[in-house]
Formats: structure tokens, C-alpha cells, sequence
């Protein structure tokens, strides 16, 4: 279904939808309110909606963190932090050594120091294990390393998958690719305000 906005006017047509409702004539939506937002200051007359999906999205990424830093500490690893547990399942990852520059990439972190760290105490706690190959350093989790992610793994479906409205996987699905597209979007403004 295609939307369009009009700019400043925080009304929406939902073109073919109201159509074929009214017989061919286009019905206007109500118009939208003020929306949800934490900083109305950022608002734009231009896109009401990105400030509503920044406001979700740091509201969702906060409740992720808890999450997985919570999911984690029930599986046993009470000492992981939120990097530390994302870095020990992109290691447990399809089966393969990964190296530092490696993960950075595919887990989009800008600061490989925090990687490092991060590996460095997953090493330290017997979780990963650091091999040399010529003058790079690959990663892979350690049989507890991998263990610990199957416990995990029970913790999330008894209590998280098991509440999920199967009805709602097509939308998370379209939701999981919109945020990969907005955040090759954030880069790319990023690299703009960079260069100003």
C-alpha cells in the first residue's frame, strides 16, 4: 500500500486503500496528532514520523540492552555486559573464526577498543578462545562459550519467544529490514555532519 505524506500538513492518504473503499474516490485521513516523540524540538514539518521512530527506537534499544544483559544472567553469565554477550553470539555465529576488524564490520561498532575489551574478557572468562594466523588474531567461542549460548537460547524461548504473537513475524520482518535501510541512512548523514 502506498502512502503519501503531505509536507507540514501531518496528514496521510492511504491512496489505493481509500479507493477502493470509496469506488475509486480518495478519502483523506484523520489527521495525525502530535505524535510521540522525546525531543519536540527535532520535530520537522517535513517528517514528524523519523522523530517518532528515534523516540522508539531509543526506547526499544534501551529495553534490548535490559534484555539480552538479563536473558544472559539467567543462562549463567551474570558477569557479561550487553557487548560482551552480542560479541559471544556473533562468535557462536555459523561456525567460524572471526577476526577483530571482522566483527567490527558486521556488528557495526565504530570504536574497536570496545570489541577488543570485549573479546579480551570473553577469553579471560573461559568463553573464547584467540588463535594467531601470521599477524592476525581470529576468535571462536570455547565449548563453555558455546554452551552458555544454548542455555541462553532456552532462557529466550520460555521467555520472550513464547509471548510473541506469531501473527506480528511478516511485520517484524518488514521492521527488520526498514531498520537495516535506516541505518545505512545514519551512516551516511553521519559521514555528511563529519565533513561539515
Amino acid at each position: 500500500m502506498k502512502t503519501m505524506v503531505r509536507a507540514g500538513s501531518g496528514q496521510a492518504d492511504s491512496a489505493d486503500a481509500a479507493a477502493s473503499k470509496t469506488g475509486g474516490r480518495r478519502r483523506r485521513a484523520a489527521p495525525r496528532g502530535a505524535g510521540i516523540v522525546s525531543s519536540s524540538h527535532l520535530v520537522s514539518p517535513k517528517a514528524m514520523e523519523l522523530s517518532e521512530f528515534e523516540f522508539g527506537l531509543i526506547v526499544a534499544w534501551h529495553a534490548f540492552s535490559r534484555w539480552c544483559v538479563r536473558c544472559m544472567a539467567a543462562a549463567g553469565g551474570a558477569e557479561l555486559g550487553f557487548t560482551d554477550v552480542v560479541l559471544l553470539h556473533h562468535l557462536c555465529h555459523r561456525a567460524r573464526e572471526k577476526k577483530l576488524a571482522d566483527i567490527c564490520f558486521v556488528l557495526n561498532y565504530e570504536d574497536t577498543h570496545v570489541v577488543a575489551y570485549g573479546l579480551k574478557k570473553l577469553v579471560a572468562a573461559g568463553l573464547a578462545q584467540a588463535a594467531r594466523q601470521g599477524k592476525e588474531v581470529f576468535y571462536s567461542p570455547t565449548p563453555e562459550g558455546e554452551a552458555l549460548v544454548q542455555q541462553y537460547r532456552a532462557v529466550r524461548e520460555n521467555c520472550l519467544v513464547q509471548s510473541l504473537d506469531t501473527e506480528l513475524n511478516a511485520d517484524i520482518g518488514e521492521l527488520a529490514r526498514l531498520l537495516r535501510t535506516m541505518s545505512g541512512m545514519y551512516d551516511q548523514a553521519a559521514r555528511a555532519a563529519t565533513s561539515l
